[in-house]
């Protein structure tokens, strides 16, 4: 993450908070530097005058993407919600919650230095990822889902179902069946089958760029979207990166789908509280309509940007949403003929 210029008079509401926090003693005991990188939240590292540094972070009510994107800036208290209640559940799986400010929607967290927490995306751009990792990511999914299967204090807290469809159900499926219009109803059903299934503790943006190789495992960041429902979207929608790193990276396709291996199997072991059948195949539903998402929807990746592959993912995704495929297994096998791994 790049540094940006500092802007002294509108951090004067953060500083006043993390004195009130008790972070700091006073409002100029610390240098705020802006973190550049996110689209959905305004990030500062904090170094204190005297202590560890640490990070705040504000969820922005507009995202900084070039669609017209909104969502509720209460998804910031949700995110720390997240954080706090897997610590006790997966310990060592996401920053620490220093303190919060619902009011300004913001709270500050621990940071974790990337010479100790590289970035996975990171190292799987440069060819530097442990096929290992890819297990840890989903053996901890697992663990996080089953520990909050049919809690319904837990469903209480997280009922963020306005939430979950601003940032997640429209702008990505529902978004792309705008832009392929004989794909909506397909996708509409999906949306709405994938909105009433409520069973567990659902992060929602467990990509790559979101994940921290930490010494002890994955460390999760970025849970703004966190909501009691279908597990099944955390697992497609890390997947579904997995896929497109493929056509990011071509020479390194092979690596990438086994690293789809290995998350499937460690995921599916520790999903013991349903039928092991039914969870897979609603990650293979949910699957290519995420694919075609990061196409064709709002939030497109920012690393493909011929047609060439773009073409790849449209070709082999939209045959699947109009008829699901059965399995992983068969997604993954079509997709290694598509880009010739």
């Amino acid at each position: 993450m790049r540094p940006a210029p500092e802007q002294t008079d509108a951090l004067a509401p953060i500083r006043a908070a993390l004195v009130a926090m008790g972070l700091i003693e006073r409002e100029s005991d610390a240098a705020m530097t802006p973190l550049a990188g996110g689209v959905s939240s305004d990030i500062w590292l904090v170094a204190p005058v005297s202590g560890a540094s640490f990070c705040v972070k504000r969820a922005l009510a507009r995202l900084k993407v070039a669609a017209d994107w909104r969502a509720p800036v209460a998804r910031n208290h949700a995110e720390a919600e997240w954080l706090r209640t897997i610590a006790t559940l997966a310990p060592g799986a996401g920053p620490k919650v220093l303190g919060e400010d619902p009011a300004l929607g913001l709270f500050a967290m621990e940071y974790l230095p990337p010479e100790r927490f590289p970035v996975w995306k990171d190292q799987l751009r440069d060819g530097k990822a442990k096929h290992e990792f890819a297990e840890q990511v989903g053996a901890t999914l697992a663990r996080i889902h089953a520990a909050t299967v049919d809690d319904a204090a837990i469903a209480a807290r997280f009922a963020n179902d306005e939430t979950f469809h601003a940032i997640r159900l429209e702008p990505y499926l529902i978004a792309a069946g705008r832009a392929h219009p004989a794909l909506a109803a397909p996708l509409d059903a999906l949306v709405s089958r994938t909105a009433a299934t409520k069973r567990a503790l659902v992060h929602a943006d467990v990509s790559p760029k979101n994940i921290l190789v930490g010494p002890d495992g994955p460390v999760f960041l970025d849970a703004e979207c966190a909501w009691y429902g279908d597990p099944a979207f955390d697992a497609a929608f890390c997947l579904n990166h997995l896929l497109l790193k493929c056509l990011w990276r071509p020479p390194a396709a092979a690596r990438y789908l086994d690293m789809f291996d290995r998350f499937v199997a460690s995921y599916l072991a520790g999903a013991t509280w349903e039928n092991r059948f039914a969870i897979e195949a609603r990650i293979a539903a949910l699957l290519p309509g995420l694919l075609l998402a990061r196409i064709d929807g709002k939030s497109p990746v920012e690393y493909l940007t011929d047609e060439a592959p773009k073409e790849v993912a449209r070709r082999f995704a939209i045959p699947l949403i109009a008829a699901p495929a059965p399995s992983l297994g068969t997604i993954r096998a079509g997709w290694a003929r598509a880009v010739g791994a």
